[in-house]
């Protein structure tokens, strides 16, 4: 939930339909590579995210190049594909879904951080989410979240973390 007395304005609210490039080497990188950009570009408080799949037996792959993982011009299924085939015959599968948030705020930058440790299943299940979704379980549940209730995914992944953080942070200010 939004802390009151702060008003969310959009890319689209803004007129911005511009691709800001990802040449950082890690999440932290380009979260506040686009948050920088836009902040640039506007002068507003601003924040941005970066958000990837690392998984240890692939040394923290795909990462950074989550979105793009099958190479470009391809989609959330080529890149399922080539993470399930790369994953073939591999017995240690645990992955976390890690996200950065970067604030800027009054020309002071912050950083927030959402991780849900889990594993990789070996064959799809469920047909909600995106990405990754189908064959990602976190630690202590059974199904994956594309298996899961929107609230309770909300609720617990990366994502919702480092976006409670931001909130938290914004309210006590």
């Amino acid at each position: 939930m939004v802390p009151p007395g702060i008003a969310l304005t959009s890319l689209a609210d803004l007129g911005f339909y511009d691709e800001i490039i990802e040449d950082g080497q890690t999440l932290e990188e380009n979260a506040r590579i686009k948050s920088r950009t836009l902040h640039k570009k506007y002068g507003v408080n601003c924040f941005a995210d970066d958000t990837g799949l690392e998984v240890e037996a692939l040394n923290g792959a795909p990462g950074i190049h989550s979105a793009r993982y099958a190479g470009e011009g391809h989609d959330f299924e080529a890149n399922l594909q080539r993470l399930l085939h790369e994953m073939a015959g591999v017995t240690h599968r645990s992955a976390r879904f890690r996200t950065v948030i970067a604030l800027i705020l009054n020309n002071h930058e912050y950083l927030f951080e959402g991780i849900v440790e889990g594993e990789i299943i070996l064959e799809r299940k469920g047909i909600a989410g995106f990405g990754y979704d189908p064959v990602f379980v976190p630690e202590g549940y059974n199904q994956t979240f594309s298996e899961m209730d929107s609230l309770l995914k909300n609720r617990i992944s990366h994502r919702g973390i480092a976006f409670r953080k931001l909130c938290d942070f914004l309210a006590n200010r």
